[in-house]
């Protein structure tokens, strides 16, 4: 009886000292990311640990946090920036570990670069010299913008989708106004006679007959 417990200790101890062995130098690895020209935090930024599937994100203000090993080589990669790496020290005391990193940009710039028409300026120069601008149309220019044609395209035009919701909403506001009670008879309306009148005067019913 006492050789078995002794061999159930003895396996328990292995196991235990087995563990124990696979979870040290555990870590909570937690920190900032920024940028560093102006510290800003970069938000979602890939921290993956090297040669392998576990990491996280950083959220919106640059924080991240996840478990890591000591030694462990951690991969910083953002879009705009320059892949960077940190190596977990391996002379810790503590299982937590915080760091600010910064990661540095990676923006290429263009030199201008301005297309012209033409190979060369002096062809350009020249084509334009040579160019023949038709009589027609510089007459017909001249004579859409005449004021009486003008005029005949403004009288002649159909409302926009400006007027025709104003006078829809305008329609609308009367039904309102006269809901419940009859319709008002403008026959006897004095504002209605006076537009009438003015309308009279500048000769609006004239061109219509026209």
């Amino acid at each position: 009886m006492r050789r078995i417990i002794f061999t159930c200790l003895l396996v328990v101890s292995c196991l235990f000292a087995r563990a124990q062995a696979k979870y040290e130098g555990l870590v909570q690895f937690s920190g900032v990311v920024v940028t560093g020209d102006s510290l800003r935090p970069i938000p979602f930024v890939s921290i993956i640990i090297k040669n392998s599937y576990r990491g996280t994100v950083s959220d919106f203000n640059g924080f991240f946090s996840f478990v890591a090993q000591l030694k462990d080589t951690i991969e910083f990669t953002a879009l705009g920036f320059k892949k960077s790496m940190y190596i977990i020290p391996d002379t810790l005391n503590t299982d937590r570990y915080s760091l600010i990193k910064m990661l540095s940009r990676d923006t290429v710039l263009l030199q201008e670069t301005v297309i012209y028409p033409w190979p060369t300026k002096d062809q350009f120069k020249q084509a334009f010299l040579n160019l023949q601008v038709p009589d027609n149309d510089y007459e017909r220019a001249k004579r859409n913008m005449a004021l009486s044609e003008m005029r005949d395209m403004m009288l002649n035009m159909p409302m926009d989708g400006q007027m025709n919701y104003k006078a829809l909403m305008l329609e609308r506001q009367n039904k309102l106004y006269m809901a419940g009670q009859g319709y008002s008879i403008s026959l006897l309306n004095p504002i209605a006679w006076a537009k009438f009148i003015e309308a009279w005067q500048r000769g609006d019913y004239k061109r219509k007959d026209k």
